[in-house]
């Protein structure tokens, strides 16, 4: 990549209606803080189920976003039971981001992953999930605050994070405790193998991993792309994923 030249990223989208036909989108906020903090070039993947590999582009960009979704994991993929028929799944984007993890792992491809992203990169490595974190004891509710407005919901800070040494939050220098929204009410029960703990909340709860030996490859359950603007530790995400696509 040149010195002018933009890095691509590429942002995985989920399935949606457009004038009641089936779409596949992705809400605009994770566009923003990658173009005004990673100054990237964002290029829209759709979630297009079995058969793609990440191998086949993996020369034409220069990193991997994956977003959060109103739908959830199919438990069956991690060896589990559907608790609750209310909850949305979306088999294309379950078929296509579990293998695109692996491969960009494996390609050493610098990967953000963020809520859903977050528990399929847990899911990818082989880890499983709770379904409902606010029905555990001793758990916070984790779930968007009532009341909130769309935009609203993602700058209220919700509960703490605390960071853990020797990791690459420590690299990055992030505070050792610091506050996120929560938009979530699925969360990581049995840890993916290979994967590092960066972040609990005050509850026990494991909201941040790292994957060792990488450039860059973090997933973190809450919404970075939702308060980057008020958060200096959401712009540090996003300036450090910058600073990966570029190969610093």
């Amino acid at each position: 990549m040149s010195a002018s030249a933009k890095p691509i990223v590429c942002i995985l989208a989920n399935r949606a209606l457009l004038n009641n036909a089936p779409a596949q989108a992705i809400k605009r906020q994770y566009i923003t803080p990658l173009v005004e903090v990673a100054d990237a070039a964002p290029l829209i993947l759709p979630s297009i189920g079995k058969g793609f590999s990440l191998k086949s582009i993996a020369s034409k960009i220069d990193g991997l976003l994956l977003t959060g979704s109103p739908t959830h994991i199919d438990p069956a993929n991690y060896g589990g039971k559907r608790a609750f028929e209310e909850d949305l799944l979306d088999a294309d984007r379950d078929a296509t981001s579990l293998p695109l993890l692996r491969d960009a792992m494996e390609l050493d491809i610098p990967t953000l992953a963020i809520c859903r992203g977050f528990q399929e990169l847990n899911v990818a490595c082989g880890g499983t999930l709770h379904q409902a974190v606010h029905k555990l004891p001793g758990k916070l509710d984790h779930r968007a605050p009532e009341g909130a407005g769309v935009a609203e919901q993602y700058e209220i800070q919700r509960h703490n994070i605390r960071t853990q040494p020797g990791g690459l939050f420590e690299k990055l220098k992030l505070p050792q405790k610091f506050m996120t929204n929560s938009l979530h009410h699925q969360g990581v029960d049995r840890l993916g193998k290979g994967l590092f703990v960066e972040g609990i909340c005050e509850d026990g709860l494991i909201e941040a991993v790292s994957v060792p030996g990488k450039r860059f490859f973090l997933g973190v359950q809450w919404h970075p792309e939702g308060d980057f603007r008020r958060n200096p530790v959401s712009k540090m995400i996003f300036e450090a994923f910058s600073a990966a696509l570029r190969g610093k």
